[in-house]
């Protein structure tokens, strides 16, 4: 239900399918010609799909290597699919790749799945913590992959919230440069969601209490506009003004929080809804400034 096809498909009409990669090699004359050939083979793009990072069967992720990586320069961006945290998947979030692959091709991509919530198996702090495991295993494994383990994390709806928790409160190690908030709920005190019946009954179902000291407010815990510090990563917000799903108050709640905190960040009113009926000229806005935004926090020299 919060899967923004409409996004995708205009994404696509303004920008295209197609992409490059340009390899090129060199050769060292004072070298033997075999071991010049063998250095200067350049490494090919690559795709992995449904690699694990843990346990459970949903915790996968497809992974797109570009030609002509290393370790020194090649940074990763991370999809994050929405679904109100029991629904979706990274299959969600393909024109995103696309779109990534045309305009930055020299990022890696991760479009990763995680433990949808159940009755039994709470969200939080789960899935905040699976984007956790996928970067450590990403920054584990840099050298094979050659990778950069400097991250962006794009999100939308409820992977915004994902994303964006996951860089203001569990990045310890600052290796989050970046995140793209595509109708984030951000502030669950919002009294949108606390006179909603229904929303705190789910609340109380989607967090592991045991994960959390007896006198946490989890209402504000699992709120990222609670969590901002001037630690937090530079943030790019997209809302609708006409949202039922994630009221304008909450991005302008973000807003006002990351200004006080004095975090570089972009935040941007479309007309209409969820995503799901925002013009043609949004779209191709809002794809202008995340590009920039990415060439400005997690640029490639």
């Amino acid at each position: 239900m919060f899967v923004m096809k409409k996004i995708f498909f205009l994404f696509v009409f303004f920008f295209g399918i197609s992409s490059a990669f340009i390899s090129c090699s060199s050769s060292d004359e004072n070298t033997p010609e075999i071991e010049s050939e063998e250095e200067s083979i350049p490494l090919t793009d690559e795709v992995q799909q449904n690699v694990s990072y843990g346990e459970n069967e949903q915790e996968v992720y497809d992974l797109y290597l570009p030609a002509n990586r290393n370790s020194t320069k090649t940074k990763v961006l991370i999809l994050v699919h929405g679904g109100g945290w029991t629904s979706g998947d990274k299959a969600d979030m393909t024109q995103f790749i696309t779109l990534i692959q045309t305009n930055h091709p020299n990022h890696a991509i991760v479009n990763m799945n995680y433990v949808l919530a159940t009755t039994s198996i709470p969200a939080f702090p789960n899935q905040f913590l699976e984007i956790d495991k996928v970067i450590n295993k990403l920054t584990a494994e840099k050298e094979t992959l050659q990778i950069l383990p400097e991250f962006g994390l794009i999100g939308t709806s409820a992977g915004a919230h994902l994303a964006l928790q996951y860089d203001y409160a569990y990045d310890t190690d600052n290796q989050v440069k970046m995140v793209c908030d595509i109708v984030g709920p951000t502030d669950f005190t919002d009294p949108f969601y606390a006179n909603d019946p229904n929303f705190n009954i789910a609340l109380s179902l989607f967090v592991d209490e045991s994960a959390y000291p007896n006198t946490t407010n989890y209402t504000e815990a699992v709120s990222p506009a609670f969590q901002v510090s001037t630690s937090s990563s530079p943030t790019i917000m997209f809302y609708g003004n006409q949202d039922p799903l994630v009221p304008l108050t909450n991005g302008e709640r973000l807003d006002t929080k990351l200004s006080n905190a004095m975090i570089d960040h972009n935040f941007t009113i479309y007309p209409g809804g969820h995503g799901d009926n925002w013009s043609a000229a949004s779209i191709a806005d809002l794809q202008i400034q995340l590009s920039a935004f990415i060439n400005t926090h997690l640029s490639i020299l």
